[in-house]
């Protein structure tokens, strides 16, 4: 495991579009424009540190199995949930969590989970949400994750 550089974009940017592909939510003929735009936004993100990436390799080599990421965006200010104090951001929004169809269920997605929150609490950022698939689920609730009442617009929405 180790952090992500600006040449794993290629790999970062091939797990994103296998992500949606295996998740039946890219058509085959998107993948290539997918892989194009997530590769130019992580050449800049990366820099900036806007989105901080992770990768797992096979031990002893340079071959990439995985990779998982987050990208750090500011919030307004609001009330901690059972706390006094205020939420001030940044909040950090897990993404990208991919791993290699030979090497799944062997632990690599509970390692990059493990390395993303390390990476984010050493940070500073207490504020991790995520969008969890459904094969991802239970990782993600066995990490500590819980439902929230998030919503989203969707797309026959009523025009006014």
């Amino acid at each position: 495991m180790r952090a992500a550089s600006a040449d794993d974009i290629p790999f970062l940017a091939h797990h994103r579009a296998a992500m949606f592909r295996d998740m039946g939510k890219l058509a085959p003929h998107q993948e290539d424009a997918l892989r194009g735009a997530t590769a130019s936004y992580l050449r800049d993100a990366l820099e900036t540190g806007e989105y901080l990436g992770w990768v797992a390799l096979v031990t002893g080599t340079t071959s990439i199995i995985g990779g998982a990421g987050a990208q750090i965006r500011s919030i307004l200010p609001r009330p901690r949930p059972g706390a006094d104090d205020l939420e001030l951001g940044p909040e950090a929004i897990v993404l990208n969590v991919y791993v290699e169809p030979a090497w799944r269920r062997r632990g690599v997605a509970d390692a990059l989970m493990r390395a993303v929150l390390e990476g984010l609490a050493n940070r500073g950022i207490r504020r991790i949400v995520l969008h969890a698939s459904d094969e991802g689920r239970r990782l993600y609730e066995r990490l500590g994750f819980v439902a929230t009442n998030e919503m989203r617009l969707g797309p026959s929405r009523p025009r006014g």
